[in-house]
C-alpha cells in the first residue's frame, strides 16, 4: 500500500503512545481517521492534534477487547467513510508478574486486549477489504516480546507471541485467497510510550477489588520495573514514520531494536537443538 491520501485508517489504542503517533502520521498523509481508545480524554487529545493537521476523523471511546464494540467500530468506519483501507491493531497492555502470584484475571485481560481485540478487528474488517478489491494493509502491534522470552512478564510474552503467530497465519491465508491485503507485525523494544500506566485502562470487569496481590510488595516491584523500562526506552518520535514506511515497502516484520537480535537467535537455536531455555542466557545474567 503506497497511496494513503483520502483512504480510511482505523486505529485502536489511539489515545496515546504508538496509537497517537500512528494517527498523526496518517493525518499528515491526508487519511480519514477512525480512532478508538478506552480513555475518552486521551482520545480527545489525539483527535484535536489530528484535526489541527487537517484530518477528518471520528472518535470512539470503547474497550476493543469486547467483540460488540469492535463490530460497532468497523460499522462506524464504513458508515462514515465508506471504506476501510488501513487497520492498525494497536491497543494493548503490559501486565507483569510471575504466574503463581499474578491473579488469573490479569492473564485474561492481557489476552483479551493484546490478542482477541486483534482477532475481532480482522474478523470484521478483512471481508470488507476483500470486497473492496483495492490495496489495503493491516498492522498488528506486537512487541519484541513476541519473538523472545524473558523473566517476570509471562502474560505479556504469552499474548505477544500469539499476536505474532496470528499475523503470520493470517498473512498465509490472505495470500492463499489472493487478497490485495498486506500485513505487518510491529515488534518494538522499549519505547517511551504510556504502556507502564496500563492500570488506568483496566476495565471494570477486571477490577482489582480487595485481592491482596495488588497491595503486595511483589506487585509494586512489577509497576516500578515497568516504569523504569518504558521511561528509559527509545524516543517515540519516529515510530509513526517508520511504521508507515514499512507499510509502503510491504514489510512484514518491523523490528526496532537490533540489540535483541542475539536473543532471537538464542531462542531459535534452543528450539532447533532441543535445548532447555536457560536464565543464564538473558541479559545481565
Amino acid at each position: 500500500m503506497k497511496n494513503f491520501k483520502g483512504k480510511t485508517a482505523v486505529i485502536t489504542g489511539a489515545g496515546n503512545g504508538f496509537g497517537a503517533e500512528f494517527a498523526k502520521e496518517a493525518a499528515m498523509r491526508e487519511m480519514k481517521l477512525v480512532l478508538a481508545d478506552i480513555d475518552g480524554n486521551d482520545l480527545e487529545r489525539t483527535i484535536n492534534a489530528c484535526k489541527k493537521l487537517g484530518a477528518e476523523c471520528i472518535a470512539l471511546t470503547m474497550d476493543v477487547s469486547v467483540y460488540d464494540n469492535v463490530k460497532a467500530m468497523i460499522k462506524s468506519a464504513v458508515d462514515t467513510y465508506g471504506t476501510i483501507d488501513l487497520l492498525i491493531n494497536n491497543a494493548g497492555v503490559a501486565v507483569g508478574g510471575v504466574i503463581w502470584e499474578t491473579p488469573v484475571q490479569d492473564y485474561e485481560w492481557t489476552s483479551g486486549i493484546n490478542v482477541m481485540a486483534q482477532v475481532y478487528a480482522m474478523h470484521e474488517a478483512i471481508p470488507i477489504m476483500m470486497k473492496q478489491g483495492t490495496e489495503c494493509h493491516i498492522v498488528n502491534v506486537a512487541s519484541v516480546a513476541g519473538v523472545i522470552t524473558s523473566i517476570g512478564i509471562s502474560a505479556y510474552h504469552m499474548s505477544k507471541h500469539a499476536s505474532v503467530a496470528l499475523a503470520e497465519s493470517v498473512m498465509y491465508d490472505l495470500q492463499a485467497a489472493g487478497a490485495k491485503i498486506g500485513m505487518s507485525v510491529y515488534c518494538p523494544g522499549f519505547v517511551q510510550t504510556d504502556l507502564h500506566n496500563y492500570e488506568r485502562h483496566r476495565p471494570e470487569r477486571y477490577a482489582k477489588g480487595d485481592d491482596p496481590y495488588y497491595k503486595s510488595e511483589a506487585y509494586q516491584k512489577v509497576l516500578l520495573r515497568a516504569t523504569q523500562a518504558v521511561t528509559t526506552g527509545m524516543p517515540i518520535d519516529s515510530a509513526g514514520m517508520s511504521v508507515f514506511t514499512a507499510i509502503e515497502d510491504d514489510q512484514f516484520y518491523i523490528l526496532t531494536h537490533p540489540i535483541y537480535f542475539p536473543l532471537i537467535g538464542v531462542r531459535c537455536r534452543d528450539i532447533l537443538e532441543g535445548r532447555t531455555p536457560s536464565i543464564n542466557n538473558l541479559p545481565g545474567r
